[in-house]
């Protein structure tokens, strides 16, 4: 028999606040399956939190302003209303013990709102350092991590200035990037000039262009009382800055790499005492070095594999950590590769839109086919992905290139 609806304004259940640790520190207590667990942001990724939190008994409340948004679909409660909206954001604290995020632009200040009376994780503080690139910088040094040689620049005089060793670079907007936006190229002072005032003229981070030999990222959950699980580590191909697949375990990198990845993710997340899920890019360059390229507060693309391939994905994780369960230990049970469909892929070449042949691709043994629940495929718009299980890395590249084939998607395993 389901549960009778809960009313937005009925308090939680008694003790449900006290059940969890405080920003003062205080003993965290696991909530018991059948309290309520808070989204702020209706995406993919909220989405596949909402269902993993439904798996272990919680009900979950998305607040998020598209009425047709894939978490709020999949939620047993959706506070459709802007993130800043006082009154959605009093009864999703009302509602919800404790409260997550999905994407790292909902503003920090609301996280710190929600977090006088709620337990938050991430932290508005955590998430605050990654919403800006110089902030994230900054942090990677007191972590003692490397990252790219880089400059913040705030006018077009900080242009002029810029050290021209970091030319060739990459130009990227302090804040509000993601998947390849507010980004320029640039290979002179000329072209810095020029793209500066393309990016509007606020603040940037120029890093100087490195020759790269592969690109890696780390996904970490951290519980409040510091104990800390990773998927193995996973690396990467991106097309026009969007990733397009994934590989995991992570092939053709050296092991001494991929433990120096693990060792500062764990460093990164340590540092900014986070709680919650964390996901680290590193670039690895010709000569062997590894350096941080950015993070994000939250589940990451290129860690969807774990719902088929690891004995926890990292929305399990995500999960515990919020409620104050056990992270123990990921086990990766199968090899795979992530295909990433973009909405590109509804549309044939004369332009027209048309179902992909999912049956075909369903014929294939170890397929998994995510579809996120958008209504309306758009170029370059996430609207699923496809996970490639077998018992070999080799056999799961050899299963993507054919599934990517039937596609025509690109496939770099």
């Amino acid at each position: 028999m389901s549960s009778p609806p809960v009313s937005l304004r009925s308090p939680p259940p008694e003790g449900a606040l006290s059940a969890l640790g405080r920003p003062d520190g205080t003993e965290m207590k696991p909530l018991p399956p059948g309290s309520w667990l808070g989204m702020l942001g209706g995406g993919q990724l909220g989405r596949m939190a909402v269902h993993a939190a439904q798996r272990l008994g919680y009900r979950v409340a998305v607040l998020d302003p598209d009425l047709n948004s894939p978490a709020g679909s999949a939620a047993d409660e959706h506070l459709c209303a802007p993130y800043e909206e006082p009154r959605a954001l009093a009864q999703l604290a009302q509602l919800c013990p404790a409260i997550s995020t999905e994407f790292e632009n909902v503003p920090a200040r609301v996280l710190a709102k929600l977090a006088e009376s709620c337990f938050v994780a991430p932290a508005a503080t955590a998430v605050a350092v990654c919403q800006d690139r110089a902030a994230e910088k900054a942090h990677f040094a007191r972590s003692q991590v490397p990252c790219a040689p880089h400059a913040v620049l705030a006018s077009s005089a900080d242009c002029e200035a810029a050290d021209a060793a970091l030319l060739p670079g990459i130009l990227k907007t302090a804040t509000l990037g993601y998947d390849g936006k507010g980004q320029r190229r640039v290979r002179d002072r000329a072209e810095l000039l020029t793209a500066f005032r393309e990016l509007g003229g606020v603040r940037c981070v120029l890093e100087a262009l490195l020759p790269l030999a592969a690109e890696l990222s780390v996904v970490v959950a951290r519980g409040q009382d510091g104990a800390m699980s990773l998927l193995p580590v996973q690396r990467n191909w991106h097309e026009d800055g969007i990733l397009a697949t994934t590989v995991a375990p992570a092939t053709g990198v050296a092991n001494e790499c991929i433990a120096q990845a693990e060792q500062h993710a764990r460093a990164i997340a340590e540092a900014m005492g986070y709680v919650g899920v964390l996901c680290i890019e590193f670039f690895v360059l010709e000569d062997g070095r590894l350096l941080a390229n950015e993070m994000a507060p939250r589940p990451h693309n290129s860690g969807h594999h774990s719902i088929d391939s690891c004995s926890l994905s990292q929305f399990d994780l995500q999960v515990r950590a919020l409620a104050g369960l056990p992270l123990p230990a990921v086990r990766q049970h199968s090899a795979t590769v992530m295909l990433n469909l973009l909405g590109d892929l509804w549309f044939d070449a004369q332009g027209q839109q048309r179902e992909p042949d999912w049956a075909g691709l369903l014929a294939l043994e170890g397929t998994h086919l995510h579809l996120y629940g958008k209504v309306e495929p758009r170029r370059a718009r996430k609207m699923g992905h496809l996970t490639l299980t077998a018992a070999s890395a080799e056999d799961a590249a050899a299963l993507a290139r054919r599934a990517a084939a039937l596609l025509r998607l690109p496939c770099h395993a």
